[in-house]
């Protein structure tokens, strides 16, 4: 059910446009004139005032009169030197310093400032104010970043440029020099303007300006459909990695973003709930709203992106009775005794940021039978904090009785089974694919799980058949998952009409799953060489370039990448031990064991370093030390099966190479 909320977007204009030419683009001021109404909503929200200029009247609060807070054992000042705001903090040497901020982020519940660094660089602080209270914190709560690491405020994990910048910003060019690892960015407006969502206006402008008494339909702009209004809104409402820093209103979104799901890295939960920070799109895709046709715009308000309606009146606009796909609600003998709102339940809150607290959008049913046996949360139990799951259990069969045994419930049921790789899983994530019953979402969620068995005949053939699937979600998450079978050469040639898939993330999938023989100057090649160009900025890319590489046998020129990935994340144990094989690879012992000694000095109980050490001690016949390695392995993690392994396999003289990287 859709309310056919529509969008108006202009006529593409993006074709010839260079990287700093905004000349299609007019700005919001524009719009003010004729969209008075829709100019003034906009102007107090969310998005107008997701980025913007130091304003002195608006944040001096944060810095008069001067303060300061501890975190472990630093402190942070937040004064004002001369009229110049400014934040005195541990920099990117340990250096205790002021730094000057000039740009503000965010509105409400909290707000962070942004200091201009050298590269055209700007950095986002981790110490951040909550205007309301009038208090600064720590973004990280208690999780303390050190100068140099990833994650500190100075790192590339707070870079705005590469991690924040385009979603707070109208039609962004990172513009990252690779040559001299610097930035050149530029953007049509600062925050959120009206052409983010619109595109650019000046042609519109200028036809209303031509013709101001006409009733003609201005050719310039057409509706945006349902679905590409979604896409619109999950283009930032989403945690993706983006395919062509070019995405534009009325694009597919999957022409340009490769969507993170619901997979092993437990960031959500089994029943789709989020719970790492992913926003809210993910989760919306895998609901039966999504599913029976609601979209962004039939709750939000398109300028002001508050509901529509308020409380449980923006429900029961749907929920009165006479839409099919929307069964009819008694609010009273629904909730029983229960005083809370629909979303209250249905929209449980988790806190982000330490201050900001976001509403799930996968409209899920609270189970708290789901939290005895998967430690799903309920929402019964979010209110209820000092009741058990066991208490919440009885008053839900007690009320809803046997409607408790739904079909989510299961799937979720499935999915933690997959999680686990526990027996009989494989069959029944088989059968979620293959249902044309199930969202989109949940099906490809489906097949990233089949990966951990798609060398076996039942799994493969059940991916196999849904690599022509209409969804290209499913179609990107089915080749991804295809790859540990590509020894199999009917894999092999089932996956090469994918690379002149029609949509992007699934020609990229290819491209990378295919990544030892793709012909890099071919479409999907391209659109590989694309992403990891425009990642290139960051350690992942850099990783994902060596990676590439050393698919095509290259692995002197993939250690330069790796390097630049350790450099840049220096407490990452997968990129440090693939830097550690590959120098050993190409006859570097003495240096692949500082490499690893690095990692070990920085994450001494990760298994898999000592693991790593052994691997490569033992290719080079020093099986003593590669035994005591393995040992401290499974000192490390006693159930380590690979660490087991390579003790038995381990010969007691001879010293030849157990394991050799591609």
């Amino acid at each position: 059910m859709t309310l056919l909320v529509f969008l108006l977007v202009a006529i593409p204009a993006f074709a010839n446009e260079k990287p700093d030419d905004f000349t299609a683009y007019a700005g919001s001021a524009s719009c003010l004139d004729c969209h008075r109404a829709d100019y003034d909503l906009w102007a107090q929200s969310h998005h107008a005032l997701a980025e913007r200029s130091l304003r002195t009247a608006t944040d001096q609060a944060a810095f008069v009169p001067a303060r300061s807070i501890k975190h472990g054992d630093e402190t942070t000042a937040f004064q004002a030197t001369n009229g110049i705001f400014q934040i005195v903090t541990l920099g990117p040497d340990s250096n205790r310093q002021p730094y000057r901020v000039e740009r503000v982020f965010g509105h409400d519940p909290l707000i962070q400032f942004l200091t201009p660094f050298p590269g055209g660089r700007y950095q986002v602080h981790e110490a951040s104010y909550d205007p309301k209270s009038n208090q600064w914190f720590y973004v990280y709560g208690d999780d303390f970043r050190n100068p140099g690491e990833y994650g500190h405020w100075a790192g590339r994990g707070m870079n705005w440029n590469s991690q924040c910048a385009e979603c707070h910003n109208t039609r962004l060019h990172k513009n990252y020099d690779a040559a001299t690892d610097s930035y050149h960015t530029t953007l049509a407006e600062m925050g959120v303007g009206c052409e983010a969502c619109h595109g650019p206006l000046k042609a519109h402008v200028e036809w209303r300006n031509a013709h101001t008494n006409t009733t003609l339909l201005d050719p310039t702009v057409f509706k945006l459909s349902p679905a590409r209004i979604v896409g619109l809104c999950g283009s930032c409402h989403s945690r993706n990695t983006d395919l062509t820093e070019n995405f534009k209103p009325g694009d597919s979104f999957y022409d340009h973003y490769a969507l993170e799901i619901l997979d092993g890295d437990k960031r959500w939960y089994a029943d789709g709930q989020i719970k790492d920070e992913d926003y809210e799109f993910e989760a919306f895709l895998g609901s039966k709203m999504y599913q029976d046709g609601v979209t962004c715009l039939d709750c939000h308000n398109p300028h002001s992106y508050k509901n529509t309606l308020a409380g449980n009146d923006l429900c029961m606009r749907c929920h009165i009775g006479g839409y099919p796909k929307a069964p009819k609600i008694d609010p009273v003998t629904h909730k029983h005794d229960c005083k809370s709102d629909c979303i209250d339940c249905h929209m449980p809150v988790t806190v982000y940021m330490q201050r900001h607290p976001r509403r799930d959008h996968g409209f899920t049913i609270p189970d708290p039978l789901l939290t005895k046996e998967l430690q799903i949360p309920n929402a019964c139990n979010r209110c209820h904090a000092d009741k058990t799951a066991d208490w919440s259990l009885k008053y839900a069969d007690e009320w809803y009785g046997t409607n408790m045994n739904r079909p989510t419930r299961e799937r979720a049921r499935w999915i933690a089974a997959g999680e686990n790789r526990e027996a009989g899983a494989q069959t029944k994530l088989i059968g979620l694919l293959a249902d044309t019953n199930q969202p989109a979402y949940w099906r490809a969620v489906a097949a990233t799980f089949l990966e951990r068995w798609a060398t076996e005949p039942a799994t493969q053939t059940a991916l196999l058949s849904q690599l022509k699937n209409g969804h290209p979600l499913v179609r990107e998450k089915v080749v991804r998952s295809l790859e540990p079978a590509l020894v199999d050469t009917n894999v092999l040639a089932a996956l090469q009409p994918l690379l002149n898939d029609p949509l992007r993330n699934v020609r990229v999938a290819a491209a990378w799953v295919l990544r030892a023989t793709v012909d890099m100057q071919g479409k999907a090649g391209q659109d590989l060489q694309r992403m990891l160009d425009l990642e290139a900025d960051q350690p992942i890319g850099q990783f994902e370039e060596a990676i590439l590489l050393l698919s095509r046998q290259q692995p002197a020129e993939a250690l330069g990448h790796l390097k630049k990935t350790t450099a840049w994340d220096k407490l990452s144990p997968p990129f440090l031990c693939t830097q550690a094989q590959v120098q050993d690879q190409l006859g570097q012992l003495p240096e692949a064991l500082k490499t690893l000694d690095q990692a070990e000095a920085g994450v001494p109980d990760d298994p898999h370093i000592p693991y790593v050490r052994a691997m490569i001690l033992a290719r080079n016949g020093r099986n003593d030390e590669a035994r005591a390695a393995a040992k401290r392995a499974l000192e490390i993690q006693p159930n380590f099966k690979s660490a087991w392994e390579l003790l038995q396999r381990m010969p007691s003289k001879s010293p030849q190479p157990i394991y050799q990287t591609r």
